[in-house]
């Protein structure tokens, strides 16, 4: 029985067809991932609940900041805590990163607060995160300041 040698152009095809079906396969289960996360209502209604949170920080609303907490957070922080909090800062931002599910019903959401002091051009960073609970009725509240 000869041996045959395959042509350089079919050696190519089938490198070329090798590498796509590689690359396709693990991008293919993220993307499922990333798709199912984000279509999950819980997830979306607690990430909205951090981001109000956070509006009121930045704002310095602290009304509206311990409206959004839960009884066991507002325990935990005393009324001077969180006033310090929300008035922290001249000029503020924050970033909210990609949450995860700790258990049914509390995501934990990383955080950066971005703070800068009155008069300066400095700004310092705080990473820290947020936990956020299902109280009842799809209501969310933060259950841990940052």
């Amino acid at each position: 029985m000869a041996h045959r040698e395959a042509s350089p152009t079919a050696t190519l095809s089938l490198r070329l067809l090798l590498l796509i079906l590689c690359v396709s396969v693990p991008a293919s289960r993220l993307a499922a991932r990333t798709r199912t996360a984000a279509l999950d209502s819980s997830y979306v209604t607690a990430l909205a609940a951090a981001d109000h949170f956070l509006q009121a920080w930045q704002s310095g609303d602290v009304e509206s900041g311990m409206s959004l907490l839960t009884g066991q957070a507002k325990q935990l922080a005393t009324t001077d805590a969180v006033e310090k909090f929300f008035s922290g800062a001249d000029a503020s931002a924050y970033e909210i990163g990609r949450g995860k599910l700790l258990k049914r019903d509390h995501y934990e959401f990383p955080v950066v607060l971005v703070i800068g002091s009155a008069g300066t051009t400095h700004l310092r960073r705080r990473f820290s995160s947020i936990i956020v609970v299902n109280t009842g009725n799809n209501d969310w509240a933060v259950d841990k300041l940052p």
